[in-house]
């Protein structure tokens, strides 16, 4: 199968692409600037997605599925991008799905939900509290009316992800940059809250798992489905990469919008991968 990759030079983007290439499948990276570590293997393509022309979905490829992973601001909640570019998203993939693509699977998030203890699944209500999680939550109930009877709808729900940390701008990332710089001490909150971590290669597996099969749509969890507090998953990591470093507890608050305890349901993502593999 033909998958272009949109933001296929971001942090997640270039791991779907080679894990799309594992499972046979011919890779088509988009994105403003690909640089030299996208795998030669795939075929590049430097494109504005905003500037949507008659033609686009010709010029991409004339891809059989399409990741939409393209995005701005990813790690700036409150960006004013979100809301700004959103109606650009609509029109590129809109129109991608006018002119022949038959599977569109596109990079949710977490935070369309809001502040929510327990387990998410796809039919928790959605109270966005940031821009982020308001343009995602937007988008997604837009496609679900607009692909309905049109085109595979697959709309995937990330939760907190690591790995690759020089490329990702997490906690994890500023531990390893602190470390690097020959500090000590890293200022921590309590880190009793407890999330669903993911390490970007079980993410793009996941992903490239999803776009493999077209019976199971709509919102899919990508995720671990196991809650771990953040100060123990954050100490594994400093033993993991042997960092002389320790966390300062308590020199922050915990923040009063971080729920105690929120992860993702695993149910769909088991049923694609196997109920043995998460």
């Amino acid at each position: 199968m033909k998958v272009l990759v949109t933001g296929a030079n971001g942090y997640i983007g270039r791991h779907v692409c080679l894990q799309l290439l594992d499972k046979g499948h011919d890779v088509i990276a988009c994105d403003l600037h690909l640089d030299g570590s996208i795998d030669p293997r795939i075929k590049h393509v430097e494109q504005n997605l905003f500037v949507v022309t008659p033609d686009i979905y010709e010029r991409l490829g004339s891809p059989d599925a399409c990741v939409h992973m393209a995005w701005r601001d990813g790690f700036v909640h409150n960006s004013q991008n979100h809301l700004g570019d959103l109606s650009s998203h609509y029109k590129f993939l809109t129109a991608l799905v006018d002119t022949g693509l038959k599977q569109l699977v596109v990079m949710g998030t977490m935070h369309e939900v809001g502040y929510y203890e327990g387990s998410i699944s796809e039919n928790t209500p959605c109270n966005p509290l940031s821009m982020y999680g308001i343009a995602k939550d937007a988008l997604r109930r837009a496609l679900l009316i607009y692909c309905k009877d049109k085109c595979v709808l697959q709309w995937l729900r990330g939760f907190y992800i690591l790995g690759d940390d020089g490329r990702n701008h997490s906690i994890f990332t500023k531990i390893l940059q602190a470390a690097s710089e020959g500090k000590k001490k890293f200022p921590f909150t309590s880190g009793q809250t407890k999330y669903d971590f993911i390490t970007v290669e079980e993410l793009a597996f996941q992903i490239a798992a999803v776009v493999s099969q077209t019976e199971i749509t709509g919102i899919i969890n990508v995720c671990s489905g196991k809650p771990v507090t953040l100060a123990e998953r954050v100490e594994q990591y400093i033993k993991e990469n042997n960092l002389d470093i320790q966390l300062d507890y308590g020199a922050y608050p915990d923040r009063p919008y971080d729920s105690p305890i929120v992860y993702g349901d695993t149910t769909k993502i088991r049923q694609i991968l196997g109920k043995d593999a998460i």
